[in-house]
């Protein structure tokens, strides 16, 4: 009877992969790639550290599969907003947001899985992890900017292609405006005025 139910409540090879890719992700977006152990995510989830190598390999190829995880996720949510009936002009103003913007950078947040995977250049698996999430968000935007200018909100000959890798752009270097502007909470209410009034 036991052993019957070990078998049942057993994880099959995808839910564990999928429980390592959740506890990794948690751990990466709170303390970065280079501080998280990867004794840390088996003890998370009441594994050996063995299993989670047995599953990744390396602890850059887990940060990878992290990246595309977390990649997907993002790309999924801005696509439904896409097909739903949600203007897009307030849509962009909710991601030019100040707090937003630095929420999205924050430790424990999805974004700062992305803001860490730029800052790393020696592990090509994760250099290249980042490329794709980066180029997918740009395509997945482009789609959002598109149905705006097609529904009248944004402007009629907006390159929505270059303003989706100009808003990728602005996201990306908040954290430098954080930590060089006098007033970074005046700079990105400005910013987001500017950008809002360009694309409108």
């Amino acid at each position: 009877m036991t052993e019957q139910r070990e078998r049942r409540t057993r994880m099959t090879a995808e839910e564990r992969r999928e429980s390592i890719l959740v506890a990794a992700a948690e751990l990466f977006a709170e303390v970065g790639y280079l501080r998280c152990k990867t004794s840390a995510v088996a003890r998370k989830i009441g594994v050996s550290e063995p299993v989670v190598f047995q599953n990744f390999g390396t602890k850059a190829t887990l940060f990878a599969a992290v990246v595309d995880r977390a990649a997907d996720h993002i790309c999924r949510m801005v696509d439904r907003v896409t097909s739903a009936d949600v203007p897009v002009s307030g849509l962009l103003k909710l991601m030019l947001d100040p707090e937003h913007l630095q929420h999205v950078h924050s430790a424990g947040s999805v974004g700062a899985i992305f803001a860490d995977a730029s800052t790393i250049h020696d592990e090509p698996e994760i250099e290249a992890a980042t490329r794709r999430a980066v180029r997918r968000f740009a395509a997945t935007i482009t789609g959002l900017l598109d149905r705006g200018r097609a529904d009248g909100e944004l402007r009629a000959d907006l390159d929505t292609e270059a303003a989706a890798w100009w808003l990728l752009s602005l996201v990306a270097s908040q954290r430098f405006r954080q930590t060089t502007a006098a007033d970074p909470h005046a700079i990105e209410a400005r910013l987001a005025e500017s950008i809002l009034a360009f694309l409108t």
